[in-house]
């Protein structure tokens, strides 16, 4: 409430733009039901006239109206107990119960009103005024000249909707004004000795102050500020300016003053074309005491960044677009709290340890997709030198729309094209990450060996092409059985130019290295469900088996791997063909997957699925047994002869709970390897939701211990308005509560009040731990009048 008070009394003599363009809010308002459409507008210029009596002068030329009148006239009409027209002035009196809707669903109720047939000029006593937007004005008197400008004496003016119990209660808030002018020609409300109440009680003085009327949506002017405060910049104010320079274009702009290190300036621009549109930020700060970043990379004078994105539409199947980021230095968004890291509520996990500066272009069919784009990974933990530079990837699939050999057909294709720098290399062990051996500094014996490191990233070139076509039917048999035979046939090129930089050759062959990787493979998927009904529900029972023969895989563990570096084997993916999850490695040999999967409808709602399998190498060599620069599928529950055991249960008794419990067992000692629960209810109030994970240890990954911890989300309306929420994830094995965030709201139709506690982490350069940050968040919005927030941070607090 005070950042509220505080941000009114600085608008007290600026004028308030309505609209916040540049930041999304946490909260928004309370949805509105949709309203019929207005009715034609009969603009003949004919009145008509229907009242109890009617008198027509005809000397005076003067007609009377009394009991019920209602008159239409030009698209507006007048209820009223009695109304008189006289012609020879054109003037319109109306007196008791009146009520004047215009053509455009504004609604007005008066005592007395007298104004010119052309509702020009005139004047209103004990006006009431609702509008279409839902956003009500009173006033003892209003006077209306040159069509245009209307004064409200003593007038009120709210965006919220009077109490339905008794109507005469104050509103939540209301703005009371001993003047408030209407200039319709500009589209602004300009209140005089104006005052803010809180349900009727006095908050706040403002001498003057002016806002768009309702039917604005852009208009130039000053926005809300908002506030923050961080032990590095010290206390600041925001100041946005939003500048509406055409329907199509604007632009903001938006100085931070910090108390410590001066005026951080901000401006964005944006325009929307026919076919797409874009949009630049640019920012920049002479740092008045750069050495509150000693050691860091802020501590310097200037810093500063630009980043920008759009999107444009070639026809209704084709875009292209962009996004790009410029900093002075990779620390400048998170100490300044911008970009990605402007909302906290977002970065609850994790938050960005990249920018991605990428070009793309996509394409999307019937049955097809395209994708091209290259990319450059700004690094906000330092290691630029260390992240690739990808030129470019390419992805295209179809589908055949025609049946072959009673079939479908489809293929794929990728290229992917990328450099890098510097070999980046990960420790494994406790040696290797406390005696920095995975460093490329490092002139120990030990260093960069595989026992001791992975090769996340291998520097120089690497460039590769594949192709895959597949060819699948599926048959029914008399007695139900499903028989799906298929056939692959992919296809790899692959060139790479690796640096001999130290350590990399105990990894990959280094120099040019040129590659020619076919993989075909025939199939035969096997599925008989059997179908039991009972009285109480129907049960289904399918065995499921899987038979794959193709050559080895050529190369393994030879050849770089870029995008195939993350292997979780579970229920999921069990029935894949293949279960690397990228091209630069592919599955090879003979392998058999098995598995059972009974799934139960109950007639008074609610299902259960359960799913229990395992995997065979049957011949050949083990693609998930061979290590490779990155370890990838070791430790996987794959790599034996006889996989681990995984296994699945999905439970829903109705819509309120789900619950899902995922596994993996080892196959010889049957210790579970991986464990995964899952809860989640959604009531009318509230909602919860529970995961708990329990992870063996992977040492050949660099996971030496067993990892455990619960992530768990909660939300509860305690009134209609009222929203408390909540989130934590606790390391079980560490016994600690590692990150949480804690918030409470209050949104109705016309209000928001909402604050935010939460816990984030900040990424620093070479193999420091992540830092733990604090975040407090306020939002304040006023519908129609202003939206604000402000926050307050600081980092290293265990």
């Amino acid at each position: 409430m005070f950042a509220l008070l505080a941000g009114l009394v600085l608008a007290g003599s600026i004028e308030l733009a309505l609209t916040v363009p540049a930041s999304a809010q946490s909260f928004t308002y309370n949805p509105r039901p949709p309203k019929p459409p207005p009715r034609p507008v009969n603009n003949d210029g004919r009145m008509t006239v229907q009242a109890v009596e009617v008198d027509y002068d005809y000397n005076n030329q003067r007609v009377s109206a009394v009991g019920n009148v209602q008159m239409f006239y030009n698209g507006t009409s007048v209820e009223a107990d009695k109304v008189i027209y006289d012609q020879k002035t054109k003037r319109l009196h109306a007196e008791g119960n009146i009520r004047l809707t215009d053509a455009e669903g504004k609604v007005t109720y008066a005592n007395i009103m007298d104004l010119s047939d052309d509702y020009r000029d005139g004047f209103v006593d004990s006006l009431r005024v609702d509008t279409a937007d839902d956003t009500r004005m009173a006033a003892t008197r209003a006077d209306r000249s040159a069509g245009n400008y209307t004064v409200f004496e003593n007038g009120v003016y709210t965006a919220c909707a009077p109490c339905k119990d008794n109507p005469k209660k104050p509103p939540l808030w209301q703005v009371k004004g001993a003047r408030i002018i209407h200039d319709q020609t500009d589209k602004m409300l300009y209140f005089e000795n104006a005052r803010l109440e809180f349900f009727g009680v006095p908050m706040a003085y403002l001498p003057y102050f002016s806002t768009p009327d309702p039917t604005v949506k852009r208009k130039t002017g000053f926005l809300m500020p908002g506030f923050s405060s961080n032990s590095t910049y010290g206390y600041a104010i925001e100041t946005p300016f939003y500048w509406a320079i055409a329907p199509d274009y604007d632009a903001t702009f938006n100085p931070r003053f910090t108390t410590r290190q001066g005026v951080l300036f901000q401006g964005e621009f944006r325009q929307r074309l026919i076919n797409g549109s874009y949009q630049i930020r640019a920012y920049g700060i002479n740092q008045l005491d750069p050495g509150a970043f000693a050691g860091q990379p802020g501590d310097r004078d200037f810093r500063g960044g630009i980043d920008t994105k759009g999107q444009f539409a070639l026809n209704d199947k084709w875009v292209w677009g962009w996004d790009g980021v410029l900093l002075s230095d990779y620390y400048f968004f998170s100490d300044y709290r911008l970009a990605q890291y402007r909302d906290p509520l977002g970065s609850f996990l994790s938050l960005p340890t990249e920018a991605i500066s990428q070009l793309y272009l996509t394409g999307v069919g019937n049955r097809s997709f395209f994708d091209a784009r290259t990319i450059y990974y700004l690094s906000f933990s330092g290691s630029q030198d260390k992240v690739p530079v990808i030129h470019p990837v390419i992805d295209y699939n179809n589908v055949i729309n025609h049946p072959i050999l009673g079939g479908e057909v489809s293929y794929k294709t990728n290229f992917t094209s990328l450099s890098r720098t510097t070999a980046a290399f990960d420790p494994i062990t406790t040696l290797a990450n406390t005696n920095g051996l995975c460093l490329t500094a490092s002139a120990d014996p030990l260093a960069r060996l595989p026992s001791q490191c992975l090769l996340r990233g291998m520097p120089g070139t690497y460039t590769r092409l594949t192709a895959e076509a597949q060819w699948r039917r599926s048959y029914t048999d008399p007695i139900g059985q499903i028989w799906t035979p298929f056939a692959i046939m992919r296809a790899d090129a692959i060139d790479a130019s690796i640096s001999n930089q130290p350590g990399v050759s105990n990894f990959l062959p280094v120099g040019d290295t040129q590659a020619v990787r076919l993989m075909p493979t025939v199939g035969l998927e096997y599925r008989y469900p059997f179908i039991n009904v009972q009285p109480w529900g129907t049960t289904t029972i399918e065995p499921i088996a899987q038979i794959i023969a193709r050559p080895n895989e050529t190369y393994a563990g030879r050849l770089p791997n870029e995008d195939a570096q993350s292997m979780v084997f579970d229920a999921s993916n069990l029935f894949a063909v293949d279960k690397f999850s990228g091209y630069d490695r592919v599955e090879g040999g003979g392998r058999a997957n098995v598995g059972v999967q009974a799934t139960t409808q109950f007639d008074r709602g609610g299902s259960v699925n359960v799913l229990f399998g395992q995997s065979y190498q049957l011949f050949g060599l083990n693609s998930f047994a061979v290590a490779d620069a990155t370890n990838t599928a070791l430790n996987s529950g794959l790599q034996n002869t006889r996989s681990d055991y995984v296994a699945r249960v999905n439970y829903s008794p109705n819509r309120t709970y789900t619950f899902s419990v995922r596994s993996r067992i080892d196959e010889a000692t049957l210790n579970v390897n991986r464990f995964e629960a899952e809860g989640r209810a959604s009531f009318d109030r509230w909602s919860v939701s529970m995961m708990y994970g329990n992870y063996a240890a992977q040492p050949e990954l660099g996971y030496l211990t067993r990892r455990e911890g619960l992530l768990g989300s909660a939300s509860i309306k305690l009134a209609s308005n009222w929203v408390v929420s909540g989130a934590a994830r606790w390391d079980l094995e560490a016994n600690k509560l590692n990150q949480y965030i804690i918030g409470a709201g209050y949104v109705d139709d016309c209000f928001v009040l909402a604050a935010n506690y939460v816990t984030s982490y900040t990424y620093s350069a070479g193999t420091t731990p992540p830092v733990l940050n604090h975040a407090f968040m306020v939002q304040i919005g006023l519908r129609t009048i202003a939206n604000t927030s402000s926050s307050a941070g600081s980092s290293g607090i265990q």
